[in-house]
C-alpha cells in the first residue's frame, strides 16, 4: 500500500474508482503549504479536472522542489494536448480511466522514482509485489488473474480479518459490480487451488465469509 496525498480544491477525490485500490487517500487544499503539512507520502495527485491552470502553476511548483516522491496530475481527456515537458510532472491520470490503467500508472510511476512506498506484502509463505503484480506461495510462481491477484492481495493485506462475501464484492470488485456473491466463493476455490500447499491459509468463517488465516486453520 502507498500513501497518496491528492491536492485538489473540490474537496474530494476526483478519480472515483481510487477508494478501490489498497491505498492510503488524503485529500487536500491545492496549495503548497498542504504539502508542508502532509510530507509524509509516497506520491502526489495534483487536481487539473477542478482547475487545469492552477494545477500547472502547482506542478511546475512541485518540479521546481525536487521532491523525492513522484508528481501526477488528473486531467481530463480534453486537456491532454496541453501537456508535454514544462509541467514536470511524472505523467497524467485521466479521471475515468478504468482501475486497472489507474493502478498500472500508479505502480509505474512508484517504481521509477524509487521512492518509499510499500510495493510488497509477505505473509504465511505468501508473497505479494505489488509493482510487479507477481505472487508466489512457498516461492512458487502463481499464475493469477487479474481479480484473482486483487483479491490475494486484500486479503493477505489484512490478515486476521474476517470479511463477508457482500464486503469483498465492495471492496475488491467495485461498487459497480452488479454480479451475485457466488463470484467470491469461485474465486475463493480457483485462488485455493493455485495456493498448492498453502491453500489453508485464506479460511473459511462459517456462515460468514472468508479471512487470511496466518496459522492456516479454518473456523
Amino acid at each position: 500500500m502507498s500513501r497518496i496525498l491528492l491536492l485538489s480544491d473540490s474537496g474530494e477525490s476526483v478519480i472515483p474508482v481510487l477508494g478501490l485500490l489498497a491505498h492510503t487517500l488524503t485529500v487536500a487544499p491545492l496549495a503548497p503549504q498542504s504539502l508542508a503539512s502532509n510530507s509524509d507520502v509516497d506520491l502526489v495527485l495534483v487536481d487539473g479536472v477542478t482547475n487545469l491552470v492552477a494545477a500547472k502553476a502547482m506542478a511546475g511548483v512541485l518540479s521546481a522542489a525536487q521532491l523525492p516522491f513522484p508528481v501526477l496530475i488528473v486531467v481530463p481527456e480534453t486537456s491532454l494536448s496541453a501537456l508535454d515537458g514544462s509541467w514536470g510532472v511524472s505523467d497524467f491520470l485521466l479521471p475515468n480511466a478504468s482501475l486497472a490503467e489507474i493502478d498500472a500508472r500508479l505502480r509505474v510511476a512508484l517504481s521509477r522514482h524509487g521512492g518509499n512506498a510499500i510495493t510488497g506484502l509477505s505473509h504465511s509463505g505468501v508473497t505479494i509485489d505489488e509493482t510487479s503484480y507477481q505472487a508466489t506461495a512457498s516461492g512458487r510462481p502463481l499464475d493469477l488473474t487479474f481479480k484473482e491477484f486483487e483479491l490475494l492481495r486484500f486479503l493477505v493485506g489484512n490478515p486476521g480479518r474476517v470479511f463477508t462475501r457482500e464486503q469483498l464484492l465492495s471492496d475488491v470488485w467495485g461498487y459497480d459490480y452488479f454480479g451475485g456473491t457466488r463470484t467470491v466463493d469461485v474465486h475463493v476455490r480457483r485462488l485455493r487451488a493455485k495456493l498448492g500447499d498453502r491453500e489453508s491459509v485464506i479460511g473459511t468463517v462459517r456462515n460468514v465469509g472468508y479471512r487470511f488465516a496466518p496459522t492456516g486453520e479454518d473456523e
